[in-house]
């Protein structure tokens, strides 16, 4: 990794359009059916946002989305228009220090209600479902699986969306109650088509994709494009390929090592969080990098 010292965090951004903040994401509508997200470096944990944030952390999901867009444009189109500030309007490219590396230009969609989870291992929730009833969101699974077992074949485990709070597992059954059936059967397939294409190519580069999820947008005419972000540490739960063993909690690349410390402060877990020691920043960061550059074979500068 380079010895020179990362820019400032980038906590909030500021563009001369209407704005959604999301918990990392600010989203800005600038007409003619274009928003232009910008990937912050907030960091959540346990549904509260950190007073600070992890340098660099905005720029390398989003180069990491990119990659992933970028190759999957096959399988499934995707929300991106333009990832260079040099194409966006001519208003934006003003504000280069703040969108170079970490805003693409993206499709406005109608955004689909459901969580696209897809899990290759047996973590997380997936697993304490398990441990109660040998299910994951309704389907059924043999008996005698261990935490953080292969499974013999990735599932579909969608979950509802929730603007504040946690989302809630959801049977397949519920989710073609939610939206037309054959809308819901696109969305498993094309769910399952990514993660595996993803996770074979992560795992070749030495990155288990345990589980991730995917969201979804219907453009004007009805075609199902993917939006959001794809096959990050923040939407994803990546652990490195040479320490996993099962029936035991693994090394991770996501927030882990923020929730972890966390875990041992008198916080309640609700506004405001503590602030991040410089050791656990830096930590954070570093496991994104490595992600990075071990998934997309590029170095991090």
């Amino acid at each position: 990794m380079p010895n020179t010292r990362p820019a400032p965090a980038l906590l909030e951004s500021a563009l001369p359009f209407p704005c959604r903040r999301g918990k990392v994401r600010d989203v800005y509508d600038i007409g003619d059916d274009m928003l232009v997200i910008v990937a912050t470096d907030r960091i959540s944990a346990f549904d509260c946002v950190m007073p600070n944030g992890i340098p660099d952390k905005g720029r390398l999901l989003t180069g990491m989305s990119n990659f992933w867009f970028d190759r999957t444009r096959d399988l499934c189109r995707n929300h991106i228009v333009a990832t260079d500030v040099t194409d966006f309007p001519r208003a934006l490219r003003s504000f280069a220090d703040q969108l170079t590396g970490r805003s693409v230009m993206v499709k406005k969609t109608q955004v689909i209600p459901i969580e696209c989870v897809v899990r290759g291992y047996l973590a997380g929730s997936g697993w304490k479902e398990y441990q109660k009833s040998r299910t994951v969101c309704g389907i059924k699974l043999a008996s005698g699986l261990q935490q953080c077992a292969k499974l013999p074949e990735p599932i579909f485990t969608p979950s509802t969306k929730a603007e504040t709070g946690h989302d809630q597992n959801i049977t397949f059954d519920e989710v073609r109650k939610i939206i037309p059936t054959t809308l819901a059967d696109e969305l498993r397939t094309r769910s399952l088509a990514l993660y595996t294409y993803g996770a074979t190519l992560a795992l070749q580069r030495g990155v288990i994709v345990a589980d991730t999820k995917f969201e979804f947008g219907l453009l004007p005419d009805g075609v199902l494009i993917v939006i959001d972000e794809m096959l990050t540490p923040d939407s994803s739960r990546f652990w490195p390929a040479e320490s996993y063993k099962p029936a035991q909690d693994q090394l991770s690349y996501d927030k882990q090592f923020v929730r972890n410390w966390l875990e041992k402060q008198t916080w309640n877990k609700s506004p405001p969080a503590p602030a991040l020691p410089d050791d656990v920043v830096a930590g954070t960061r570093a496991r994104y990098v490595e992600a990075y550059e071990k998934i997309t074979q590029s170095k991090w500068l």
